[in-house]
């Protein structure tokens, strides 16, 4: 089996990188590319692998099912990848087909990568888990402003990867999208920076106390990406790609762009199933469609990165071994996935909950082994990434995120199926499909 190389520079897609000017070039003679999207098959690349069969037809029907744009799928056995393949188009308008390591936004995914940077650096002794991230980002004084709420003083690092600080945004509101009342309130241009979105949420009161439950936080993991920048001395993306990103060989993978003219190189165009446009948050005067109007930039550590799905299969399965993992120690990858302490992580009798929110990783207890995962959901993009407990690891990435049938988020509707086809698969294949 040819093992998914960590340390080295992965040869990743090479030989699907030549395939895709191939196939481009038979739709074009066969009338596919430059046609009506619903009227012809949609577009499928990648190698062909018999034994998966079952994803090939889960995908082909959910596609077409969902109006999906298009997607990217990879999947890994035992730490090698198995699958990878692109269906439909990276852009409608162009009619051009996703390459199976097409770059996608990946949206909450980003924050596992976030967490493994900040545990790199515990493990190192940069950090503690029990530290203030105020006080570690230079923000000390903030905590003694007149009205600052004083547990603000009880939140650490361990609260904000457990989203257990004390913000709730089903309570208020979600302060990385508050751009115009931030920005108002701070007296800086919109949209605000993360440091002043920070500043100003140390003048709101807390939703609860820090650590005493769980409530799903974009914010509190903008603030774990301003710990990195500090405790390194590096710009946030410089850090992980040093910390997380060089250790798996991986150098696509980058903080993506708010504005279409600014898309990387083989980045794929995003869709709204309803064909919105408005005017962007980071340019008034040019109305865009509605899945670039946000401020992307300022969400990095929470929800900024762009990455292909094969990349994101080899991020995972750094786990895998956790005795030799280019990451992290055994004891800190248990830790990741341990329950939190107390109620976020119990049931109010003392037992552990069957499904909880780890260290940047949802957790669900299966018999004696855990299904880890990740979802992201931002307007025009919904992904997926699984690591299951039998040794199975796969990412899904969408170019659209919601069904044009039924507005259901894209990688919800795509999670039990995959574990259908998952399980329909009885000869798993050798390793190296994305070689």
């Amino acid at each position: 089996m040819t093992r998914i190389p960590f340390r080295t520079r992965t040869r990743r897609s090479d030989r699907l990188r030549r395939f895709a000017p191939a196939l481009v070039a038979s739709l074009v003679g066969a009338g596919v590319v430059g046609a009506t999207p619903a009227s012809v098959p949609r577009p499928v690349t990648g190698v062909a692998v018999e034994a998966m069969r079952p994803f090939d037809d889960l995908f082909e029907r959910f596609m077409s099912e969902h109006d999906v744009p298009g997607a990217a799928v990879c999947v890994a056995r035992g730490g090698d990848i198995v699958y990878s393949r692109g269906f439909g188009f990276a852009d409608l308008d162009a009619r051009t087909p996703v390459a199976p390591d097409a770059l996608f936004r990946i949206a909450s995914i980003s924050k596992p990568i976030t967490a493994v940077a900040v545990l790199r650096l515990v493990e190192r002794g940069t950090l503690t888990l029990d530290d203030n991230p105020f006080v570690a980002i230079g923000l000390a004084a903030d905590l003694d402003a007149p009205g600052a709420d004083p547990r603000l003083r009880n939140i650490t690092i361990r609260h904000l990867l457990h989203h257990a600080a004390g913000w709730d945004r089903e309570a208020t509101f979600d302060p990385m999208f508050a751009y115009d009342r931030i920005a108002t309130t701070m007296g800086v241009p919109s949209p605000p920076d993360q440091v002043s979105i920070i500043r100003f949420m140390l003048r709101q009161p807390l939703d609860f106390d820090p650590g005493s439950r769980y409530a799903y936080s974009n914010f509190g993991y903008c603030v774990l990406g301003r710990v990195i920048e500090h405790a390194t001395g590096r710009p946030y993306e410089q850090a992980v790609r040093e910390l997380v990103l060089e250790p798996l060989g991986i150098d696509d993978m980058r903080i993506g762009r708010s504005l279409p003219a600014d898309r990387a190189e083989r980045e794929v165009r995003y869709h709204d199933v309803r064909a919105r446009s408005g005017a962007a948050v980071c340019a008034p005067d040019l109305i865009v469609p509605q899945p670039y109007r946000i401020h992307h930039e300022v969400m990095d550590a929470h929800g900024a990165w762009i990455a292909g799905a094969p990349d994101l299969v080899r991020f995972a399965t750094a786990f895998d071994d956790v005795d030799h993992s280019p990451l992290l120690g055994a004891s800190m990858i248990e830790l990741m996935f341990a329950p939190p302490p107390g109620a976020p992580g119990h049931e109010p009798d003392g037992r552990v909950k069957d499904v909880y929110y780890g260290m940047g990783w949802s957790v669900r207890r299966v018999g004696t082994g855990r299904n880890t995962w990740h979802t992201g959901y931002i307007n025009g993009t919904s992904t997926l990434l699984v690591r299951r407990h039998d040794g199975l690891t796969w990412a899904v990435l969408f170019n659209g995120s919601d069904s044009a049938s039924n507005g259901r988020a894209l990688a919800g509707l795509i999670d039990g199926p995959m574990h259908v086809a998952a399980d329909a698969v009885t000869d798993w294949p050798k390793g190296g499909a994305s070689d």
